[in-house]
């Protein structure tokens, strides 16, 4: 027996029980041990998604983690019993971005595990052997299933290129944002600060490797090297180009729900900034996120609020958008 979270339109799910899937050629069949909900579950579940970015009916959840339960023809059977998580992006895998190591970026469209393929919303997935990141024998999970913001975040730390004694700064103490903290904290701690309205996120990103916490508009006066938003809320893409000093580097990982909130380009052209967006992240930016979870310098485990059961998926979306919440866990093996 395998259960499923199945949305079947905008605003409707329900659990659905059926035959624990088979692995096919290339796949593993992986026993799900908790998986991470987010703002675009909110958005999958509302109808809010852009089309062409999701598919319904679907079984949500794209961040995950879980141990290989059995592999189909032509695939290593040694990974059966292996702690793992993996890729969620579906590339073609000869276009000219997926040969350039960015599927996330894949010339024939968007396919991604939760969105557009059955997700982790279930005791069982069924993924591409290929995508899978094994991870330490004695992994903790519930942790691990945050290595896919992680990854995300692996992506803007790696086009930051914060050097030793630079400083930085990080705009939103969400989930991302403390996972940023923690990763750009150990390339230098020079100064690193973590700017977010909400005053009880300052200890938490102190722990996190901040030196300073701000409130918006109290660092207003400072300057930094490195500059990554991880917010997408309205104004923090202005607020993150406005902190950068003349000649730094600004990553933006957040998609503002306000389609006016503009990135200054009078600031970008007399500062000179460098500035990249993340869209997602490629195997790359697994390999580091996952590198960095092994190491104990990613530490996300104390990010996690609550865990709830699956049949609460509903419940679950509601405190994952409350204020007080961190990251919000299903787990497949609770009651």
């Amino acid at each position: 027996m395998s259960r499923s979270l199945v949305v079947e339109e905008p605003r409707r799910s329900r659990l659905v029980v059926g035959d624990v899937p088979e692995p096919g050629p290339g796949e593993a069949l992986v026993r799900v041990a908790a998986a991470g909900l987010c703002g675009s579950d909110r958005e999958l579940f509302e109808g809010a998604r852009p089309a062409g970015f999701c598919a319904y009916p679907i079984v949500p959840g794209h961040e995950w983690s879980g141990t290989v339960a059995g592999v189909g023809p032509d695939v290593d059977e040694a990974l059966v019993g292996a702690r793992v998580v993996g890729e969620g992006f579906r590339g073609c895998l000869v276009c000219g971005p997926c040969r350039n190591g960015a599927p996330n970026l894949c010339a024939s469209g968007y396919d991604e595990t939760g969105f557009t393929r059955p997700g982790a919303f279930a005791d069982h997935l069924l993924v591409p052997a290929r995508l899978l990141h094994v991870l330490a024998p004695d992994a903790d999970l519930r942790a691990a299933a945050l290595l896919e913001p992680a990854a995300v975040i692996a992506a803007a730390v790696r086009y930051a290129a914060l050097r030793p004694g630079e400083t930085a700064a990080v705009v939103g103490a969400g989930t991302l944002g403390m996972l940023a903290l923690q990763l750009l904290a150990a390339a230098s701690q020079a100064r690193l600060a973590a700017i977010d309205p909400r005053a009880e996120r300052g200890e938490p990103a102190l722990a996190a490797g901040a030196t300073v916490f701000h409130r918006p508009g109290e660092a207003a006066e400072e300057s930094f090297d490195v500059v990554v938003e991880t917010a997408g809320a309205p104004g923090t893409g202005h607020a993150a180009v406005a902190l950068a000093r003349r000649g730094g580097r600004v990553v933006v990982t957040g998609i503002p729900g306000d389609p006016s909130d503009a990135v200054p380009t009078a600031l970008l052209v007399t500062r000179a900034l460098t500035l990249h967006t993340v869209f997602g992240a490629g195997p790359a930016d697994w390999a580091y996120a996952v590198r960095a979870f092994d190491s104990g310098v990613l530490r996300p485990a104390g990010l996690v609020t609550h865990e709830l059961p699956l049949a609460d998926f509903e419940k679950a979306l509601a405190l994952s958008a409350s204020p007080g919440a961190g990251k919000v866990l299903l787990r497949p093996d609770a009651t």
